[in-house]
C-alpha cells in the first residue's frame, strides 16, 4: 500500500510502501458482472527526505493507518469458463478513516489537533478542520487465475481517488506564526515548520507562503495478490467437519440402554 500527495508526488512507487490486508466477498450477477464488497486495513507514509530535491528542505513527514470499506461492480472481459486467466475491472466507492501523525523529538504526535495550516482557527475562517473519515472513488484492474472449480487466485492493482488533501496534513500555505502560536502553542509551530531542524538559520515563512498544493487531492493505492474460495466449498467443509464429529460421538461414546 502507498499514497500519492504532497510528500510523495510519484504516481506509482514501491518507495515507503506498507502492508495492506483485505477481506472481500464477490457475488456473480451475470457471466460478466459481479457485486463486490470488502474491508481493508493498511498504512501509508511520506517523508520529504525522499521527495524532490527542492522539497527536501521542507523536512515534513507523516504516517497514517487507513481503514476502509468499499463496494461496487466488477466486470470480467471474458467468461470465467472460457480461459484459465481472465482480466477484470472494478469500479465503486469507498469510505475510509485516517489520522496522520508524525514524530517530534522521538514522540508520536497526531497532527490534526495542532491546526498546522490554521485549520479551525478564528483568524482563518476559510480553512475548515478536515474530517478524518472521507469518501473516495475506487477502481481496480486485475487478472484472475482459475486454480479449480473452488479456488481462484487474483493479481490486482487498486487506486482510491480521495476528495481530501490532508491525508498527509499538508495542503496549502503557512499560517501566521504568532497566530498559530497563540491558538495552539509552541508545539504547533514546531510541527508546522520543520526546516530549522536541518538548519537553525532557516526562519519560519511569512504568512501565505506555499506549504503544499491544494489543487491536487491525495490518492492511495494497493497492489497485491488474493485468493478466492467459493462459499459453497467453505459450507461443505464445515458441514463435513461437524458430520465427522457427530459420527465420532456415536461410534466412540459409551451408550446406556
Amino acid at each position: 500500500m502507498n499514497y500519492q500527495g504532497d510528500l510523495q508526488p510519484s504516481s506509482f512507487t514501491f518507495n515507503q510502501s506498507n502492508l495492506f490486508v483485505s477481506l472481500f466477498v464477490r457475488q456473480p450477477l451475470t457471466a460478466h458482472v459481479s457485486l463486490k464488497a470488502g474491508v481493508g486495513l493498511g498504512k501509508v507514509q511520506g517523508d520529504d527526505k525522499f521527495n524532490r530535491d527542492y522539497l527536501q528542505k521542507r523536512n515534513l513527514s507523516f504516517y497514517s493507518s487507513i481503514k476502509e470499506a468499499y463496494a461496487g461492480l466488477e466486470v470480467t472481459v471474458l467468461p470465467a469458463s472460457s480461459n484459465n486467466i481472465v482480466p477484470y475491472f472494478f469500479a465503486g466507492i469507498s469510505v475510509f478513516h485516517y489520522n496522520p501523525y508524525t514524530y517530534l523529538n522521538g514522540e508520536k504526535v497526531y497532527l490534526k489537533p495542532f491546526s498546522t495550516e490554521g485549520q479551525g482557527l478564528a483568524d482563518y475562517p476559510e480553512r475548515k478542520p478536515y474530517s478524518l473519515t472521507q469518501a473516495s472513488l475506487a477502481g481496480s484492474f486485475g487478472l484472475r487465475y482459475t486454480v479449480s472449480d473452488e479456488i481462484n487466485l487474483n493479481v490486482e492493482f487498486s487506486q482510491r481517488k480521495t476528495f481530501t488533501d490532508y491525508i498527509d496534513d499538508v495542503s496549502s500555505s503557512y499560517a501566521d506564526r504568532q497566530k498559530l502560536l497563540a491558538a495552539r502553542g509552541e508545539r504547533a509551530v514546531a510541527l508546522a515548520f520543520r526546516s530549522n531542524e536541518l538548519d537553525r538559520s532557516n526562519e519560519y515563512p511569512l504568512h501565505g507562503e506555499q506549504r503544499g498544493t491544494p489543487a491536487e487531492k491525495d490518492w492511495y493505492y494497493m497492489m497485491g495478490i488474493s485468493a478466492e474460495i467459493k462459499m459453497n466449498t467453505i459450507k461443505h467443509s464445515v458441514l463435513k467437519l461437524f458430520k465427522g464429529q457427530h459420527d465420532w460421538y456415536y461410534k466412540k461414546c459409551p451408550r446406556v440402554f
